[in-house]
């Protein structure tokens, strides 16, 4: 369990989610990671079971077809599933963070109905094309343009690194729709998947989280109603910033489950595996770097939780996003390095999990925003209040 006797005022209701979470990861989703992994497989029944559990739209409002909690379940649900299957989870983090929130803060009535209401039981899912093949981490040099003409916008262009692509109903694109005026001109837009005019690249060949589709999302004269524009004309950089602010969150608790996955199955493997006699376990170099672990762990959940709980207060969090995603992530791929040592060999075989486990934890450093990205925005975070 996790922030048991918790400062973050955990209640009851945060805890049954969670042994809710934890019950369903055993029985439905540790078992099968490693094929989902194997196979590059998209979890179709594990997503529409935890559609139907309310996952896929944590702190979505009741009256919005979401669940009705906050942001700390939604830090500790997906801990947990992230904990089983890392693919899964991001699954989960993406149709809840990226694609829910945006059209629940900034979407009408009608587009709600469209965009958003379908798209919380996990029946459906949504993704989000911010990234571009020439622009990297530079998100206001979209190439994208969306052509404003009567009543209708045409989008032509090339989004990359979309998550969930190939599995998406409907995706967030953002397009720049006045070039003189910068990031003050990009936009956002929803478009149903499929689309006239919307294709789709091919699925990467990606090192981890396996379990979900990565693609380049394609637009050529793609021709859409007005009324898809998400917010208002210019409204697009905005949006994007927030809705990463708040992504980063979900990322660092992901990045979490996968280090204490790792963290667990290292301390079982050390107090069976025997050398010179006695278990690895009480060798002191090992108890290092199991102490080691569990601080960078218990830190990154403090972190993440002090991010989660300044945005469900409607506090600024910005900064404290940025910290929880840059040190759960390092933190994951710190405590996988450790783990796998600690298997020796045994860790580099995919007879047991920890070298998918390693192999999961490389990408929380680079999506959603960078380590070398969450450095320069804390910094920016600092300065400005000096």
């Amino acid at each position: 369990m996790i922030y048991k006797n918790s400062i973050f005022n955990i209640n009851e209701h945060h805890f049954i989610l969670q042994k809710t979470c934890i019950e369903f990861a055993g029985k439905e989703l540790t078992n099968q990671a490693s094929i989902i992994d194997s196979t590059s497989s998209y979890p179709k029944t594990q997503i529409t079971k935890m559609g139907q559990m309310g996952l896929m739209s944590v702190f979505i409002p009741e009256y919005d077809n979401g669940s009705g909690f906050d942001t700390k379940a939604y830090v500790m649900a997906l801990k947990e599933i992230s904990q089983a299957c890392a693919s899964c989870g991001v699954i989960m983090s993406v149709n809840n963070s990226l694609y829910c929130d945006p059209i629940l803060k900034h979407g009408s009535k009608e587009l709600k109905k469209i965009f958003l209401h379908p798209f919380t039981k996990g029946n459906k899912i949504g993704c989000f094309a911010l990234s571009e093949p020439g622009n990297g981490s530079d998100a206001a040099a979209a190439n994208t343009k969306a052509t404003l003409l009567n009543n209708n916008y045409i989008l032509n262009g090339t989004k990359a690194w979309v998550t969930n692509g190939y599995e998406a109903n409907a995706t967030i694109i953002f397009a720049t729709t006045n070039k003189k005026l910068k990031h003050h001109g990009i936009s956002a837009f929803l478009i149903p998947i499929p689309y006239k005019g919307l294709t789709l690249g091919k699925k990467e060949n990606k090192l981890g989280i396996k379990g979900s589709s990565t693609c380049n999302i394609m637009l050529d004269n793609c021709t859409i109603p007005k009324t898809f524009l998400l917010g208002q004309e210019g409204d697009g950089f905005k949006i994007a910033m927030q809705t990463l602010d708040g992504g980063r969150i979900g990322i660092a608790s992901q990045a979490i489950g996968i280090a204490q996955a790792a963290f667990n199955a290292a301390v079982k493997y050390s107090i069976e595996r025997k050398a010179f006699n006695t278990t690895i376990s009480k060798f002191q170099l090992i108890q290092q770097k199991i102490a080691d672990m569990a601080v960078k762990i218990e830190s990154a959940k403090l972190l993440t939780m002090q991010a989660a709980s300044l945005k469900d207060a409607n506090q600024k969090f910005i900064k404290e996003a940025a910290m929880a995603k840059l040190y759960a992530s390092e933190t994951s791929s710190f405590v996988t390095h450790q783990a796998m040592q600690i298997f020796g060999g045994n860790g580099y075989i995919k007879d047991f999990p920890m070298e998918r486990y390693f192999r999961d934890a490389r990408i929380t450093e680079i999506y959603e925003g960078t380590s070398e990205i969450q450095r320069l925005v804390i910094a920016n975070q600092i300065l400005k209040t000096f």
